[in-house]
């Protein structure tokens, strides 16, 4: 990676964090660093570089609000007694650790923030510095749906449950680096500010962006032999970016907490029916064969997807080395996860039974196992971290639209996973009870079940593996020093 994309994050993106202005603000630099950086086109690609750096750091999408404190949350891994993991799945937001743990991604989602905004608060006034034909649309298109991406986390995270606005916590949106603090604005007024940054990326990139032209194998392997040869391969790999049909997946996601079914309905579809020029569709299932492949990640799903270079360190650290891990018992995972249909690609491909250096046994999921960079080639590499994926597209619709076509959305994701043999429920508040244990299987070490659980405000029956002596409670305080300073 080019020096300058650490350098915008050393001088734009990282803030210290000790109290609610230092959260929500930064204080400015010179004006000389930005003059510097921005002063041509590869300044905002490498700045916007930077911010993807950001996503990927362990206290954000690289682990925290992926694999670790939000899937702790609703005890998706063994714990040992007396610990900030066992606390967290206790919901005792008045620990100490889970205090740090809880602050610690709220900073660093409004680091990320800061970041983005310092592009945005520049790409206007500097419009004149892109030479290439849809560069600026494509970096600030990603710079605003990212904004959204990290604002509607922190919403789900820190908000209140969507069905009663009220009753949780006021959060701040921020749309530019500023000196004075950043006020808490209503649940709608939040909303309202979100949809707008999705709407807006969404018009930029409409028209312009590869990923609507050209397949994930042409962005994937760019060139003359490909058929996608762009001037620039800053336009290829769109997948790994907030491309435009993200946006569209993302305004599913948003409108789904907002409970605008219509909405979600519409936006979820047009991803799922999106298609090739050859008539195939943009993002497809993953497959047993992609298991057998070793992409446990299944990477044709991802509509979006963060490259991460260090995943297989973070897999021998996390998973080999027992860190994460669920039961001694096949049944934990066979029988209590997937309910031993004996067919699911999941529950036969994803986990595998290991032997820590003590010798006890335990189980680990392979989602995140990827192939050592020495043996690695484009076509194998599959160091991806899923945001967005397509089987999301399908639960959303399966919920939203009418009941009959959600039947039919619902019976091809269970095809997809080989289990399309389960009777379909046949009453809306079956199907929706049986979409939420889908995403407990499907998003397994992803952090997006404890959203759909906190949406729904289900009940601590419908939490698997919800310890007994846990008081559910959905409505994280925020962090200490927010509360103290306004």
């Amino acid at each position: 990676m080019k020096r300058i994309s650490f350098i915008i994050v050393g001088i734009l993106g990282i803030l210290a964090f000790t109290s609610c202005k230092k959260f929500l603000t930064v204080v400015p630099k010179t004006e000389k660093p930005q003059d510097v950086i921005f002063s041509a086109e590869g300044g905002f690609k490498d700045a916007l570089t930077g911010v993807y750096i950001q996503m990927k750091d362990n206290g954000v999408y690289g682990g925290a609000m992926t694999q670790t404190t939000i899937e702790q949350l609703i005890s998706s891994w063994d714990v040992t007694a007396n610990t900030t993991e066992q606390r967290l799945g206790l919901f005792n937001y008045t620990d100490a650790g889970v205090e740090n743990a809880l602050a610690s991604i709220y900073a660093k989602e409004y680091t990320t923030i800061a970041g983005i905004n310092s592009i945005l608060g520049q790409i206007d006034v500097r419009k004149s510095v892109f030479k290439t034909p849809g560069m600026y649309e494509t970096i600030k298109g990603e710079c605003l749906a990212l904004r959204a991406y990290c604002h509607l986390d922190i919403l789900r995270l820190f908000g209140p449950v969507p069905t009663a606005p009220s009753s949780g916590n006021a959060l701040p949106y921020v749309t530019q680096l500023t000196t004075t603090a950043n006020p808490r604005i209503s649940f709608n007024d939040f909303q309202t500010l979100l949809l707008k940054d999705l709407t807006d990326a969404e018009a930029l990139l409409k028209d312009i962006d590869p990923v609507t032209k050209y397949s994930l194998t042409q962005l994937r392997t760019p060139g003359v032999s490909s058929g996608f040869n762009p001037s620039d391969t800053y336009f290829a790999y769109r997948y790994l970016r907030m491309n435009y049909y993200a946006i569209k997946a993302l305004e599913a996601r948003a409108y789904l907490w907002f409970n605008n079914t219509q909405k979600a309905y519409d936006c979820a579809k047009l991803v799922i029916d999106a298609k090739n020029d050859d008539g195939t569709v943009k993002f497809r299932f993953g497959t047993a064969a992609d298991l057998t492949a070793k992409n446990f990640v299944l990477t044709p799903e991802h509509i979006f997807g963060l490259y991460d270079f260090d995943m297989l360190n973070k897999y021998t650290t996390r998973y080999s080395g027992g860190v994460l891990k669920k039961g001694t018992s096949a049944t934990t995972i066979t029988s209590q996860l997937y309910g031993t249909t004996g067919t699911d690609i999941r529950e036969s491909g994803l986990w595998e039974l290991i032997t820590l250096a003590n010798g006890a046994k335990c189980y680990v999921t392979k989602k995140y196992q990827t192939l050592d960079s020495k043996t690695i080639t484009i076509a194998t590499d599959f160091k991806q971290i899923p945001m967005l994926r397509i089987s999301e597209m399908y639960l959303i619709a399966a919920e939203t639209a009418p009941f009959s076509d959600g039947q039919n959305y619902f019976k091809t994701f269970r095809t997809s996973r080989n289990i399309g043999q389960l009777p379909i429920p046949a009453d809306p508040n079956q199907l929706q009870a049986e979409i939420l244990k889908e995403y407990r299987k499907e998003f397994y070490a992803e952090g997006q079940a404890f959203f759909a659980y906190k949406r729904l405000n289900a009940p601590k029956t419908s939490v698997l593996f919800a310890p007994a002596a846990a008081t559910l409670n959905y409505l994280i305080p925020l962090p200490k020093t927010e509360v103290i300073t306004q």
